[in-house]
């Protein structure tokens, strides 16, 4: 068991440690509260060095991103700065933000938003209220001069993420291509593999730029206060290069499902259209600075681009035997696959009622 009490000391904290106690519940990494006796309290998180391997590079991005989005809300006299942007404390003696244990594991902290909320809701309010403000964090770092990583190289390349699933078709590991409904599926996949790939073309060409986006953008990634405003959004570790597909249709694949992402209950998923219009009009408010013609109608794309990708990775990871995602059965990867796929297809066969609604748009 780590002691939390003597790895929250080694930061540069206003007061004392009185006691470290479990806050939220993350699936990526173990985060806690930190009470002190000064004016702070404070959040001391395991980062999971597993999934982001370049630990430097994950917290010199954050430390970019909060630092100019500090900047941008001093010089728009902007009040309560403190709580509409994480501020990370640095150890007593260096200027790193992060502490490595004796047991290999890394650790960081930042000071605590009081009276703060999160909500796990997903209707058209919550779902507004998402869109504008994760179009308002692309904003405010559409100029951001340092040049950040990708902590996750590839993450939303659906190229990449298509040569994964080539390779294990290829491979067949364990032997599941000798099933029928898998060589059904992958015909399916194969398709709209041409269609879909079309944000990397369009980069290639250039007619796609790269933005800094947030890459995990969910309801319960976003800090409200007592009033129902957002403050803050949080969650910084996936933020890195990325096209503005990534912020719009990763949203959407999780909030517009109107079940589970491993419910078999096919019959009940129907892309919501409430859901997307509510996002869509707070994202394009929130985006209006910088969104380019280009970005803007090739959203309803996007809304289907994510859909295709989970099918494809879930798919991928059945035909190698599991070795990515954690399954309960042995057939989860299988029923998530169908599921993203259903999804896919009720998108799709949505994109002119999307087009249209986003033409509406002024």
């Amino acid at each position: 068991m780590d002691n939390l009490n003597e790895i929250a000391s080694r930061f540069a904290l206003e007061g004392k440690v009185l006691e470290v106690k479990p806050l939220g519940n993350g699936l990526i990494n173990d985060t806690y509260r930190v009470k002190t006796d000064g004016p702070h309290d404070y959040v001391l998180q395991h980062i999971n060095n597993a999934v982001f391997q370049d630990v430097d590079m994950l917290q010199d991005n954050i430390l970019a991103v909060t630092r100019h989005i500090r900047k941008k809300l001093e010089a728009a006299g902007t009040p309560d700065i403190d709580r509409k942007v994480l501020t990370f404390t640095h150890l007593k003696d260096s200027d790193k933000t992060y502490a490595i244990s004796e047991d290999g594991k890394y650790w960081r902290s930042y000071i605590f938003i009081d009276n703060a909320k999160t909500y796990e809701t997903v209707n058209p309010e919550y779902s507004r209220y998402a869109g504008k403000a994760f179009g308002e964090f692309e904003a405010m770092l559409a100029d951001l001069p340092d040049k950040i990583g990708e902590v996750i190289p590839n993450f939303h390349n659906i190229e990449f993420r298509l040569q994964q699933l080539v390779d294990a078709v290829k491979e067949d590991r364990v032997g599941r291509m000798a099933e029928p409904e898998v060589k059904e599926i992958l015909a399916d996949i194969d398709n709209f593999g041409i269609e879909m790939c079309k944000s990397e073309r369009m980069y290639r060409e250039g007619s796609l730029p790269k933005r800094i986006c947030h890459c995990d953008t969910k309801v319960n990634n976003m800090l409200f206060d007592d009033n129902g405003e957002v403050l803050c959004v949080i969650d910084l570790d996936t933020v890195m290069p990325s096209y503005v597909f990534s912020d719009f249709g990763d949203f959407l694949r999780y909030a517009a499902n109107p079940v589970m992402e491993d419910s078999p209950e096919l019959d009940k998923i129907d892309f919501r259209m409430d859901i997307f219009k509510a996002f869509t009009e707070g994202y394009i408010e929130g985006t209006r600075s910088f969104l380019t013609p280009v970005e803007k109608s090739n959203l309803p794309y996007a809304a289907c681009l994510f859909p295709y990708m989970q099918t494809v990775r879930f798919f991928a990871d059945y035909i190698n035997g599991d070795t990515y995602y954690k399954i309960k059965y042995p057939e989860h990867n299988l029923v998530r696959t169908r599921n993203q796929l259903r999804l896919f297809h009720s998108a799709f066969d949505k994109i002119p009622e999307m087009t249209y609604f986003i033409d509406s748009l002024k």
